[in-house]
């Protein structure tokens, strides 16, 4: 942290008469947590020291002691504008307590960090790219309730269409004004918005794209943007929710990553002369997400809802391949772009049930293994229909459960590994957190259960 830093954050919160200063951070599996101070004892040694903490109550495996301490970071200072009193928040890591405070190494943030150095390493790229689609649903109201002699569920649309809901106009997009709001907020925030729309889905769905930022700030985003969703609903009345797959037989929301790799600032994955304008680069990196596309679901996909949408229908990826605006590929390539600086591919599988910070930093990683083994996609079966001389072989599906993911990730996690991006204590209690998740549910009689089997 410098110095100056710290003065220009310290003059812009005096002048915007900021009284309380608010540390955000993830726990492992992706819930926002937070601690507010008095701007009187927000200090150039808590930005140094940090504020102690428990992290064993943020999911972490106890592998050192529990006693850890946030360090504030300034550079993601912004005024709050859903707290009552003027407010700073930013973003916080988590520190081991030694003299050094060494960043925490199964923090999120920290591991995005490292899947970007990891891609420095390689030579071939210094710097990721980063578009996110955040699809989600607005319900008027909803409900639910899980007890031993209960449990149901019940939600309530302000919209109902008979025809596509895809791009629908007002009067009958109901929630336009309300994706204006959020997207302004957004941006008083630094979140760069594309475009919004009304979703596919007929009751609720929206889609508000984003635009292109690193590694490590997309994950920022995210987080920002669950949290101005959340709040502006809580302030309008309304029920905001990410679920991939919130309503039978209507369509699922996912978190669709477009991305490209940079070197001193040319975009890498640009080819003319290259299927679909991509270059070998890309065409590794493509193959590296597929080879490990089972086992990414495990963070991309991670949870029991995930499933329900990954299925086929609803323009829902499914099938380990790539090509030109293929929606049910898991891997497309826009056949819209014409810009060579925004050659890019869009890995459709993930969805904001994933802590955003895993999850782009898995992606990254399997493209990486796929860029220094050189796997050719082509030839590795993964090969679009309408590619040149290629070798095709039979489809191959994403897990159909969050089971069969996690089996993946057991058994194909190395590529995860590589520069200790992922700490191997992180995966095992992933693994045990989302078995927990399973078995939760699994224990738990269904209420279609009873329609099938109660007088069976």
């Amino acid at each position: 942290m410098s110095n100056n830093n710290f003065a220009r954050v310290m003059m812009d919160a005096e002048s915007a008469g900021v009284q309380f200063v608010d540390l955000k951070m993830l726990d492992l599996v992706g819930r926002l947590h937070h601690l507010s101070l008095p701007i009187a004892r927000f200090s150039e040694s808590v930005c140094e020291n940090g504020i102690g903490f428990d992290g064993s109550s943020y999911g972490f495996l106890k592998v050192e002691a529990s006693d850890m301490v946030l360090v504030p970071d300034l550079n993601t200072a912004a005024i709050d504008p859903f707290r009552r009193r003027p407010t700073l928040t930013m973003f916080a890591e988590a520190r081991l307590t030694d003299a050094d405070r060494t960043p925490f190494p199964q923090d999120g943030r920290v591991i995005a960090r490292k899947a970007e150095e990891a891609l420095k390493n390689t030579g071939v790229a210094d710097s990721t790219n980063w578009a996110p689609e955040y699809e989600f649903h607005v319900f008027e109201e909803a409900e639910y309730n899980t007890d031993a002699n209960d449990s149901s569920f019940g939600i309530v649309s302000g919209e109902k269409f008979f025809h596509n809901a895809y791009h629908a106009c007002n009067p009958f997009d109901k929630y336009d004004d309300f994706r204006d709001e959020v997207s302004s907020v957004m941006s008083d925030f630094g979140i760069p918005v594309r475009y919004h729309h009304h979703e596919v889905g007929a009751q609720g769905q929206q889609e508000i794209e984003g635009w292109f930022a690193n590694l490590i700030t997309t994950g920022d985003h995210a987080v920002l943007t669950k949290y101005i969703l959340f709040n502006l609903a809580e302030k309008r009345g309304l029920k905001v929710t990410f679920m991939p797959k919130p309503m039978f037989e209507n369509a699922g929301s996912g978190w669709h990553l477009h991305q490209f790799l940079t070197l001193g600032g040319k975009n890498v994955f640009h080819d003319p002369a290259g299927y679909a304008s991509l270059s070998e680069t890309a065409l590794h990196y493509v193959a590296g997400i597929l080879t490990h596309a089972a086992s990414l679901c495990a963070f991309t996909n991670p949870s029991t809802n995930s499933f329900k949408r990954l299925v086929p229908g609803y323009e829902a990826p499914t099938v380990r391949s790539f090509g030109r605006s293929n929606r049910g590929a898991a891997i497309r390539i826009p056949s819209y772009v014409t810009d060579p600086q925004l050659r890019r591919v869009e890995y459709r599988p993930p969805d904001l049930t994933a802590n955003p910070y895993l999850c782009c930093a898995a992606i990254l990683m399997a493209g990486i293994d796929g860029i220094v083994n050189k796997i050719d996609p082509m030839a590795a079966g993964f090969a679009p229909a309408d590619a040149p001389s290629a070798e095709h072989s039979e489809a191959t599906f994403l897990p159909r459960s969050l089971d069969d993911a996690l089996d993946a990730l057991e058994q194909d996690h190395q590529y995860l590994l590589r520069n200790d991006v992922f700490p191997e204590a992180l995966i095992r209690r992933w693994l045990e957190l989302k078995h927990d998740e399973i078995n939760a549910l699994n224990g738990r009689p269904h209420p279609y259960e009873y329609t099938m089997y109660f007088d069976f």
